[in-house]
């Protein structure tokens, strides 16, 4: 997940600057360190970065995913698209229509759903459209999450709560819609650096009272993936092989339909930029920025940017095809954004302003509108889904 007030950058402020954690948030980082130091010490001293992000997020009842600490909107670390306001799932109700209708009816599968404010927002608005999904399922791991979810839908949109189901894993098989809106940005991630003599994996240990990086060669595919880039001595950055892992992983059980995924990111060419050389990873603590993953740990989100050739490499070698790659902003203005705008009421100065401020923040290249990006992936479908009609950027992956 991600803050729009970052906007991507690889600056980070000064690491005295963040708030302190509260004594209850003290006491709950004591025991995610506690869990890592375990696994630490089982490990033979050194865990892999990928396994220390895993952990620090998604540790069932300790992790920073997977308990109770409030996460999304104003009261908590980022905020996402669909905590902006509907907007933005009025515009993804568009494609969802155009598809739905060209399956004659199917379900929609929404990985990661946060605050559940997007399903009950995208709900409402296919009702309007007159193309509700069959299903609504929700593909979320944690319990907290989940409850959260649960009381926003009831709350929003409870004459379609009945259409709303939780799955624990992927069902056996698809027809549909599959969403993920800033998912794959916090799966785990391989850390990698390049040196003289060669390729190596960034692990974490645990010394003078406090984690620490430690490098350790890395294993085949990583060294494999690592020397095609070309990279120089000294680069550090990440790859994702969980992200690719769970597209295969779709296209999988995909018997018809798309998978739509919108989050920050490059593609190949420009995640591994020369001056992108400290990688991508991103901390959110409060609505502030930093790079250091290992502190806060439990506390703060960890992610890292998306390589956007790798997930389409990954999919169409799975069997689907590449349907559509844009910008946030050129895939919601096709989604129908500003049929939207032109028909709200200028002389209801609250709501409207309100809505123009979802417009900027979701839409300008300083704001969410030019890092987010939107890829399509799909099986059996003949037309185009609206939001890649107005700009497509296939070309550049």
């Amino acid at each position: 997940m991600n803050s729009s007030s970052h906007n991507g950058q690889t600056k980070t402020p000064d690491l005295p600057t963040l708030p302190s954690p509260t004594p209850e948030e003290q006491a709950h980082q004591g025991e995610v360190t506690q869990r890592l130091r375990e696994e630490i010490a089982a490990s033979g001293g050194a865990i892999s970065f990928t396994r220390f992000m895993e952990l620090a997020l998604y540790a069932p009842g300790l992790g920073y995913y997977a308990a109770g600490k409030q996460k999304f909107g104003a009261h908590g670390d980022f905020i996402t698209a669909p905590e902006l306001g509907p907007l933005f799932a009025r515009c993804l109700a568009r494609p969802s229509r155009s598809l739905l209708s060209e399956l004659g009816g199917g379900d929609i599968l929404e990985a990661g759903a946060g605050s559940g404010a997007l399903a009950a927002d995208l709900l409402l608005e296919l009702e309007s459209l007159g193309q509700l999904p069959e299903r609504y399922f929700i593909l979320e791991l944690s319990a907290d999450l989940r409850a959260r979810q649960t009381e926003t839908i009831r709350r929003k949109a409870p004459h379609l709560f009945g259409r709303v189901h939780w799955l624990a894993g992927l069902p056996r098989e698809f027809r549909g819609l599959v969403l993920a809106n800033e998912l794959l940005d916090a799966m785990p991630v391989t850390r990698f650096r390049v040196t003289e003599s060669g390729i190596q994996e960034s692990y974490v240990g645990w010394e003078n009272q406090g984690f620490v990086w430690r490098d350790k060669p890395a294993d085949e595919p990583t060294r494999a993936r690592v020397e095609a880039l070309g990279l120089p001595a000294g680069y550090l950055s990440e790859v994702n092989f969980l992200a690719e892992a769970w597209v295969r992983s779709l296209a999988g059980i995909l018997n018809q339909g798309a998978l739509l995924l919108i989050d920050y990111g490059f593609p190949r060419a420009e995640y591994y930029h020369p001056q992108r050389a400290q990688g991508t990873l991103m901390c959110h603590y409060r609505h502030r920025a930093h790079d250091d993953p290992l502190r806060f740990v439990g506390l703060q989100d960890i992610t890292a940017h998306v390589d956007f050739t790798a997930i389409a490499e990954a999919g169409t070698g799975a069997g689907l095809a590449l349907l559509g790659y844009t910008s946030q902003a050129a895939f919601l203005l096709g989604s129908g954004l500003g049929e939207i705008l032109a028909a709200s009421d200028p002389g209801d100065a609250r709501a409207h302003l309100a809505l123009t401020q979802q417009v900027k923040k979701l839409t300008l290249p300083h704001e969410m509108g030019e890092l987010y990006k939107v890829m399509a992936l799909g099986r059996g479908l003949r037309d185009t889904l609206p939001g890649f009609t107005l700009q497509d950027r296939c070309g550049r992956l």
